[in-house]
């Protein structure tokens, strides 16, 4: 069996609301349910992980009483950090299963099903892989002293999720204690010594963190309603 484990813990500080932004309204519905359903549409037999702080597990059960919301779920308690969180998501699956497991934020609700489907394909073969994509921008290293200085940006890319791995690879790598520089699943595997393997994302996967984000999320709402891409 396959499985998504999808981390939604923000307080929504950065959008300048006292609601979660995992539950603020994108086309009506909250985002975290519209990013649940693009998983569900991939493949209605993925088995799905939501990760919440339990503080907002009885809110979450009114928006779906609301919403009339009833994709099939597991729910684990949020932890302190993103660690912890998956590490908690992880434990609702049994030790000895099979397969491949997807993490994702709850936050990126306009992810592809072409990039999921790539990821999921790829992670059969390779066992650890990231979308991403390129740095479009230029880009300045600030060194300690304060000066900068331009570097090269075709060497690097930027990291979206789903962040997909063997489920076995993955389980090992977070029975590691916790460290600072883990920053992302990715980082917590290579830390194992896996290789990461990167496939194209789409840069219409953004992690809403601020008013603009949403207001760019529900344009691209409207524009694949609009063409039937929804």
């Amino acid at each position: 069996m396959n499985y998504v484990i999808i981390v939604a813990g923000g307080k929504g500080l950065r959008m300048g609301t006292d609601v979660p932004k995992q539950f603020l309204l994108l086309g009506g519905k909250p985002v975290l349910m519209r990013t649940m359903e693009r998983f569900y549409g991939f493949d209605a037999q993925l088995q799905t992980i939501l990760v919440l702080p339990r503080d907002q597990q009885t809110y979450w059960h009114e928006l779906c009483r609301a919403h009339d919301f009833n994709l099939p779920y597991l729910l684990a308690d949020g932890g302190a950090t993103r660690f912890e969180s998956v590490s908690n998501g992880l434990a609702l699956i049994p030790d000895d299963a099979q397969g491949v497991v997807a993490v994702h934020d709850g936050v990126r609700p306009m992810v592809s099903a072409e990039v999921v489907e790539r990821c999921f394909g790829v992670a059969r073969q390779d066992k650890a892989v990231i979308p991403v994509t390129p740095v479009v921008e230029t880009l300045r290293q600030v060194m300690p002293d304060g000066t900068s200085q331009t570097v090269n940006r075709d060497a690097y890319r930027l990291v979206q999720t789903p962040q997909t791995f063997d489920l076995q690879l993955l389980k090992r790598a977070y029975q590691q204690p916790y460290r600072s520089e883990f920053t992302d699943d990715a980082s917590v595997v290579e830390a194992l010594g896996a290789q990461i393997t990167t496939v194209e994302g789409n840069k219409e996967n953004i992690k809403i963190t601020t008013p603009f984000d949403l207001e760019v999320c529900e344009r691209l709402l409207a524009l694949s309603s609009l063409h039937g891409l929804n």
